[in-house]
């Protein structure tokens, strides 16, 4: 009826108002698009939440349902039991698990320890902060490496100690025109440079490596934003300890809000940096400074750097897992690798399954690789003082990996023999073993978001138990295979 009245009241207007008139007219299908394309963003939303709690709702039916068969089925879990102890591979079997179940609940009782005790370190003064360069790798980022420059510049660190480089490995997109935009906003607090062509991120790298100036480096994903305090965080360990030569940063999801795996991740994430990262900082053995955000001591990367580039596995050169390598490289010149649980960064994760999957596949060939590199030097005097727990940490690394292929094919065998029994005690075991972050998480920061780590666990037990198997046996192969 509006659009009617418009209508029937501009065939009478005086010509003078034809200009106003055309304008109301352009403006109606405007405002009908807009209203039409809100509604359906209001839609899109109601429905991916009303579809995120049948996942909730299902994942605890499914662990409840589980509890309830393992009772229901007790007696055939004892029969099951009595048969493989009447047998000489039963008893292997039963010993071996036996072993590897008390070793795991001691491994897990000695991180708690190590979490108890751990502290972040408080930032230093302005006069006590070292001059830093910031690295800031990008390929086909688009508009994030925009965000990202403008988050570093936004930093309270002192701007004459601070040298942000921005480096485009030959991007196909309009990541150089953003870089460009950062550049006419921030003037000449940020360098610019682009490489003729894409060589991959450990070159970026590199290339800013060479260039840098500043006493510590920071090498920080275009794809990630930085806290006002995080850069003067990370850079505080290496003032107050002169051992220290490596910082990994706290790693949390920017797009959280974006989807069901973007939630667990968050959660995973926490457990990994928090607890895990926390425990491995008191032994000043981090095994993995984070692309998302890292720190170094320039002297300890200088050391390193010609190998670090030229570095590779099985005689092809290296181009992924460039943080571990880089921490694997700084520790065996017998420096420290701390982790700044204060100094935080949020970063984009995969949305979807096909990405989660490669990018987890780039990260366990890099363990594979890095894994066998640590074995080089970890037995040996590589720095003073205790290593004890840095060895633990690699034997526990290596557990995972040894242990990878004989518990996919008893996973295999149990479900062709006993199906109903091996589907209600693994979801039991999910209900049990992920009840830790699920707590850890909730009293950190959120209860309703917690329970994702019971989602994630059911989607890593059943949708991504393949991932270290096959990183195994395709740890030669290059690739990032998420950069697009």
């Amino acid at each position: 009826m509006k659009s009617e009245t418009i209508t029937s009241k501009a065939l009478y207007a005086p010509t003078n108002n034809v200009n106003s008139f055309v304008q109301q007219r352009q403006d109606i299908p405007k405002v009908k698009v807009a209203s039409v394309k809100e509604n359906k963003e209001e839609k899109e939303k109601s429905e991916k939440k009303s579809l995120e709690r049948i996942v909730l709702a299902g994942t605890f039916l499914l662990m409840i349902t589980a509890a309830f068969l393992v009772y229901y089925f007790q007696p055939d879990f004892d029969l099951l039991n009595l048969n493989r102890m009447s047998s000489v591979g039963g008893m292997v079997l039963i010993g071996i698990t036996t072993a590897l179940l008390v070793y795991k609940a001691l491994f897990f009782l000695y991180s708690v320890y190590l979490y108890i005790r751990y502290r972040s370190i408080k930032s230093v003064s302005d006069e006590e902060l070292p001059t830093a360069t910031v690295i800031v790798p990008a390929y086909n980022e688009g508009r994030l490496v925009y965000d990202t420059l403008l988050s570093i510049a936004g930093s309270d660190y002192p701007h004459e100690k601070l040298q942000l480089l921005a480096i485009d490995d030959g991007s196909k997109d309009d990541t150089w025109f953003w870089m460009q935009r950062a550049k006419d906003k921030l003037g000449d607090r940020v360098t610019i440079l682009q490489q003729p062509e894409n060589k991959g991120k450990r070159h970026a790298l590199y290339r800013g490596f060479k260039m840098g100036t500043g006493e510590i480096f920071v090498t920080i994903d275009s794809d990630s934003i930085v806290k006002a305090d995080t850069l003067r965080n990370m850079v505080s360990p290496f003032v107050v300890n002169e051992e220290c030569g490596a910082v990994a940063g706290n790693v949390r999801v920017l797009n959280n809000k974006e989807g069901m795996i973007p939630k667990m991740l968050n959660v995973s994430f926490v457990l990994s940096f928090e607890f895990i990262r926390s425990a491995e900082s008191m032994l000043g053995s981090v095994l993995c400074t984070p692309g998302a955000l890292s720190a170094y001591r320039s002297t300890a990367v200088f050391g390193c750097l010609e190998e670090w580039i030229n570095q590779t596995f099985m005689g092809q050169p290296s181009d992924i897992g460039e943080d571990r390598a880089m921490t694997n490289m700084i520790m065996k010149q017998g420096y420290h690798i701390k982790f700044q649980r204060n100094a935080y960064v949020l970063t984009n994760v995969p949305e979807k399954y096909k990405g989660l999957y490669k990018m987890f596949i780039r990260w366990g060939r890099s363990n594979v690789r890095e894994n066998i590199m640590m074995s080089k030097f970890v037995f040996k005097n590589f720095r003073e003082g205790s290593k004890a727990g840095t060895r633990i940490l690699f034997f526990n690394q290596w557990l995972k990996i040894v242990m990878a292929y004989p518990v996919i094919l008893m996973m295999f065998v149990f479900i062709a023999t006993h199906p109903l029994l091996f589907l209600s005690s693994t979801f039991l075991s999910i209900l049990i073993y992920s009840s830790f972050p699920v707590l850890f998480y909730a009293k950190r920061y959120n209860v309703a978001e917690s329970f994702w780590a019971y989602s994630y666990s059911i989607l890593y037990t059943f949708g991504l138990f393949w991932i270290t198997p096959y990183a195994i046996a395709t740890a030669s192969r290059r690739g990032w295979l998420t950069r697009g």
